[in-house]
Order: C-alpha cells, then sequence, then structure tokens
C-alpha cells in the first residue's frame, strides 16, 4: 500500500478518536468550587425564608428616607430647616409625595419639604378640606361650589359648581380615581366618580337617603356610599356599595351593610376594607359590605382619630371631654384593640400613616408602631401644633405659619 494511503487512514483515525466523546477524558469539577456553589445556595434559601417569615418586623423604611431625602439638608436631631406656608387658623393639610398641601380660607399652595412653592391657587374657602392618597391630592370647600386636584407638583384638575349645588365632600384613591359627594336641587344627594383623567363614570342620585359620604375602592371597581335615613321607623346609617362600570343614577347598590344608629364622621376605604367611625363607636367591613368587626366606646369621648394605618385604625378617647388624661387605642380590622397606652398629658395631635403612627404634646414628639412601642422620639418639637405621620416613617411637624421635615435618624 502506498505511504500516502497509509497516511491518510491513520489521520482519519485520529480524527474519529477525537470527534468520539466517549473516548474522552471527562475533567472532574474542582470539589471546593462545588461545596462553596453548594453552601451559596443554602444561605441564599434561607434568606429568602428569613425575609418571607420576618418581613413585618424588618424595617427597610431607614434606606427609603435617605434616598428620598438625600438632598434635603437638616440637623443633628434630623430636623430640616423650617419654611414658611401661607395659611391660617382653619388650615388642613395633607402630605402629597414628600410635599405639604395647605389648603385654607384665601387659597391652595403646595410646598417642597423645602419650602419651594409649586401651586399658589388664590380662592376663597369658608371649610377648606384638604386628602391625599398615592400621587394625587384634592383641596376643596365643604359646603362651597370650589374643587381643586394636584397631581405631578401642578394644578391638574379643577371643578366648579353652579351656585344651587355645593361640595358636600370628596375623596381619592391611590390610583387617582376621585369621588364626589354633592348637594344638587331635587336630590338629598348625588355620588359622581371620576377616572385617574378626571372624566365621569358614573352617578348616583338619591332622593330616599341623605348622601353622607363616599369612598372608592382601591380598584376603582366599586364605590362605598355613606347613606343615612328612616329604616322601619328609625334612623339609620348605611353603606352601600355600587359598581362604577355601567351604573346608571337611579342604579340599587349590589349590598347594604348597617352600621348602626349614630352619625358617621368620617368613611375610607383602604387595602383591608372600609372604615366607617362613628361617634360612639366604629365598624369594619370588608370589600363586599360584610361586617367583620366593631369597636364601642360609647362610655368615652372620640378625642381624635387616624384611618390611614396598615389594617388599623387609632382612636384618642377620654373619659372626659376636656383635660388631659386620655386612651390612645389601635384597633384591628376584627374590632380588637390591638393596643393600648394610658396618657397624662395634653395630646396637640395624632396621625396614622403605613405602619407607624405619630404623636404629638407640647413637650415631645413620639413616633410608635402599631403595638405602640416607641420606634422614635423627638424632644425639640419647635412649638408644632399638628404632625402629619408619612408611611416611610418620616413625619411633618406644622406650626402656626412654619412647617418642617423631620427623619428619624
Amino acid at each position: 500500500m502506498p505511504r500516502h494511503i497509509i497516511s491518510k487512514k491513520a489521520h482519519r483515525l485520529n480524527e474519529d478518536k477525537d470527534a468520539n466523546p466517549s473516548r474522552k477524558k471527562e475533567k472532574r469539577p474542582n470539589p471546593v468550587l462545588r461545596l462553596l456553589a453548594f453552601l451559596l445556595t443554602v444561605v441564599m434559601v434561607l434568606g429568602a425564608i428569613f425575609l418571607i417569615v420576618n418581613y413585618d418586623k424588618l424595617n427597610f423604611d431607614s434606606i427609603k428616607r435617605w434616598f428620598a431625602y438625600r438632598d434635603l439638608e437638616r440637623g443633628d436631631s434630623g430636623q430640616a430647616e423650617s419654611f414658611p406656608f401661607d395659611g391660617d387658623s382653619s388650615s388642613t393639610f395633607a402630605s402629597l409625595d414628600g410635599d405639604l398641601l395647605v389648603c385654607s380660607t384665601t387659597g391652595v399652595r403646595l410646598y417642597s419639604a423645602s419650602g419651594q412653592v409649586y401651586v399658589d391657587r388664590t380662592v376663597t374657602m369658608e371649610n377648606p378640606v384638604a386628602v391625599a392618597a398615592g400621587s394625587t391630592a384634592l383641596a376643596y370647600d365643604a359646603g362651597g361650589q370650589t374643587l381643586l386636584v394636584c397631581r405631578n407638583r401642578e394644578e391638574a384638575f379643577t371643578l366648579e359648581l353652579a351656585e344651587d349645588e355645593e361640595v358636600l365632600s370628596a375623596d381619592v384613591n391611590g390610583k387617582g380615581w376621585m369621588v364626589t359627594v354633592t348637594q344638587e336641587s331635587g336630590y338629598k344627594g348625588v355620588v359622581t366618580v371620576y377616572d385617574s383623567q378626571f372624566q365621569p363614570q358614573m352617578q348616583v342620585s338619591l332622593s330616599s337617603r341623605f348622601i353622607m359620604d363616599a369612598a372608592l375602592s382601591p380598584d376603582n371597581s366599586t364605590v362605598a356610599v355613606l347613606t343615612m335615613g328612616l329604616a322601619d321607623g328609625t334612623f339609620t346609617s348605611q353603606v352601600e356599595l355600587y359598581p362604577t362600570a355601567g351604573a346608571a343614577s337611579d342604579a340599587s347598590p349590589q349590598t347594604t351593610c348597617t352600621v348602626g344608629g349614630q352619625v358617621i364622621l368620617d368613611m375610607t376605604w383602604d387595602d383591608s376594607g372600609i372604615w366607617a367611625l362613628g361617634e360612639d363607636e366604629i365598624y369594619h367591613l370588608d370589600d363586599s359590605a360584610a361586617l367583620t368587626g366593631s369597636y364601642s366606646y360609647s362610655d368615652r369621648y372620640l378625642k381624635g382619630f387616624s384611618l390611614a394605618g396598615d389594617g388599623t385604625a387609632v382612636l384618642l378617647l377620654g373619659k372626659y371631654r376636656a383635660g388631659s388624661t386620655a386612651e390612645l387605642v389601635v384597633v384591628d380590622t376584627q374590632g380588637e384593640a390591638r393596643a393600648t397606652m394610658a396618657l397624662d398629658e395634653q395630646v396637640l395631635s395624632i396621625s396614622a400613616a403605613g405602619r407607624y403612627i405619630s404623636l404629638l404634646t407640647a413637650d415631645q414628639l413620639n413616633i410608635y408602631d402599631q403595638d405602640l412601642s416607641v420606634y422614635h422620639s423627638l424632644e425639640e418639637t419647635q412649638s408644632a401644633r399638628k404632625v402629619l405621620q408619612r408611611s416611610d416613617g418620616s413625619v411633618l411637624l406644622i406650626g402656626n405659619d412654619t412647617a418642617r421635615v423631620y427623619l428619624p435618624q
């Protein structure tokens, strides 16, 4: 056989050997690397389990505050510089994306945490009211004709009613949908729901019962209407649910729940359900208006409240209408007192947001968790008269004509 043919066969045999993976010697993985990978996987799994189990106990809000307010100058106590605002003794306030909305008898103004003015609208209001949720805030004149909406640090919408109409109440949810309760000729109340672009979506007009308030579900699908009227010869307050899609003025409620014969002072709808606060009792309803619990304080005076906590309502109750002796009560959705605390000094203001509850006295500010354990305290409140708690743990301290941000450290 010629030499060049033998050479070609040998070359092909070598190629076949190289192409056959079974003939290659497999490289065994490094046992040290395998051990490190296994340990890393175990640590990650255990860390994930720990975060899930202890999520409610952990607090990452200090990190959120650092990013949100890293450019805001503040002193050693955690307080930023005070800034002046235009207002009066009847001013109401709302916190909006870290800003302060001031609604007074002379106008509506929106300030940043450092005092920069973004909205400055002059308007006369006899009973100014400010409310906010998510990135939207409302300012309106209760019993008047004017309502303004602020969003993205500007005036986003204005509602002006006719002279024979009145705004009784208004509310907004976290997605920017708005609901108004107005008084119009021929009806005992009219409820109008607006979408996030301020387009009317539905309206309910009642002539049989007085409409006192309304609140939107977090998913925009339902509106809760608070009514008061005669039922079997007795005045009762009811929460009635209506769908926001396709409802006409004469629509019947999907469901109704009676919340006693007392006047309901406030109603709100959050992720936990509906809170209805009465003069003598507070009620909690689920998303289908079924009563989940109630808490009675008929033997005490309601001296203050906040319904903006995560699944809780905060009540300031006293045995006497006047005086400094009182009790702070945190009520859960089952109508049980989750936590209570006796107080023996004058409370100037209380406010709840998320997992925090702030309580302001003449001497200091205390921030609590929902079990009323102290989260942070501040002694130098500089004549603050009102407090606005934020869900990230920061607080707005408001005086007669100045305001400032406090960041727990």
